[in-house]
């Protein structure tokens, strides 16, 4: 499979607004307390305003010339606090593949491709989040080398 990355096209976003439907769909699985069922036009529209915000970029990947993932980068400084030192961040906001091109090298290629692209950008780091009902995410996350730093815990009452 001759897998293509690069950054995204206005005509790429309704595309990728299928993919990120996909997404969302097994988030409601995991966490349907958390996340809403179906795809509203706020989050349709979300992708729009992002891709013309300079804070934002959308990458996308593609074989033969269909996009088959995404993901959607956010360009962040934490300024300094009492607590903490000043942070520039490359952050993965979103991100995912087309469920009929998983396990096909296709997010690799995509992390490869980020990894690089932080790189020329001046980041010496790239920061997600990921749900741990989302087992295959977090497995190919840390297979690709992401180390949690920080986590989040609940309990229900």
């Amino acid at each position: 499979m001759d897998i293509k990355v690069r950054k995204a096209e206005h005509a790429d976003l309704e595309r990728v607004n299928l993919l990120r439907r996909q997404v969302n769909d097994v988030h409601v699985a995991g966490r349907p307390d958390i996340f809403r069922a179906g795809f509203c036009d706020e989050m349709r529209d979300r992708l729009y305003k992002v891709f013309e915000d300079d804070g934002f970029d959308v990458i996308v990947s593609e074989t033969d010339g269909i996009i088959c993932g995404f993901a959607v980068i956010e360009y962040a400084v934490k300024p300094l606090s009492p607590y903490n030192n000043e942070r520039k961040i490359f952050r993965i906001e979103e991100f995912g593949v087309d469920e009929a091109c998983r396990r096909q090298g296709v997010a690799s290629a995509m992390i490869d491709y980020l990894k690089g692209y932080a790189r020329e950008q001046g980041y010496n780091k790239i920061e997600l989040d990921v749900w741990e009902f989302n087992r295959p995410a977090v497995s190919f996350y840390e297979k690709v080398g992401f180390e949690p730093y920080r986590r989040y815990l609940e309990m229900n009452l």
